[in-house]
């Protein structure tokens, strides 16, 4: 009786893009070495490479595998990657996304309905984000394109005290769509 184990491996969010080749991954006959504190150790094979790192108790990290030499640092390459994932997650944490939020209306609206929407357009751009107001034309509809552009003209008007039309209506089949992003 033959029994078969599937594994999976999970990673953490914390992926760094390149591993870089340590210590005995090196494929090189000669080196260049750079310590801990940045001071070139000059040339030399990479036995006697791994030899100093293993003294300091650290790793040989191959840093720039086209140079001729190729460079290596001595350094702890777990703290390094820990440090590379943390700076990674900073950048993530400051980079500013924001989502468009779609609001659906049709060409004849009533007035309530206008308000409704246009109040949830308002909240919206004040949380940031950007707010496409798509008309759907539905049968015969399509032959009063003009009155859904007059509603769109009407959002834009309506929402002037904080938005600004990225760009004129635009027609796409049977919806006409405008974007309204927050004035800065």
């Amino acid at each position: 009786m033959q029994v078969k184990f599937n594994f999976t491996i999970f990673r953490r969010c914390f992926n760094i893009k390149q591993e870089l080749p340590i210590n005995e991954q090196i494929r090189a006959n000669e080196v260049q070495v750079i310590d801990e504190k940045g001071e070139k150790l000059g040339t030399m094979p990479l036995s006697k490479a791994l030899d100093i790192a293993y003294e300091r108790k650290l790793d040989l990290v191959l840093v720039a595998p086209n140079n001729n030499p190729k460079v290596c640092r001595i350094m702890n390459y777990g703290k390094y990657k820990f440090e590379q994932a943390k700076k990674e997650k900073e950048a993530r944490k400051k980079q500013r996304s924001f989502e468009i939020k779609e609001l659906r209306i049709t060409p004849n609206i009533d007035k309530h309905d206008f308000d409704f929407k246009a109040k949830n357009a308002r909240k919206f751009l004040e949380d940031g984000n950007k707010v496409r107001i798509t008309v759907r034309f539905r049968g015969r509809e399509l032959n009063y394109v003009k009155q859904g552009e007059e509603v769109l003209n009407q959002f834009i008007e309506n929402l002037s005290d904080i938005a600004v039309a990225e760009k004129k209506p635009i027609l796409e089949g049977k919806n006409l769509f405008i974007i309204l992003a927050k004035k800065s």
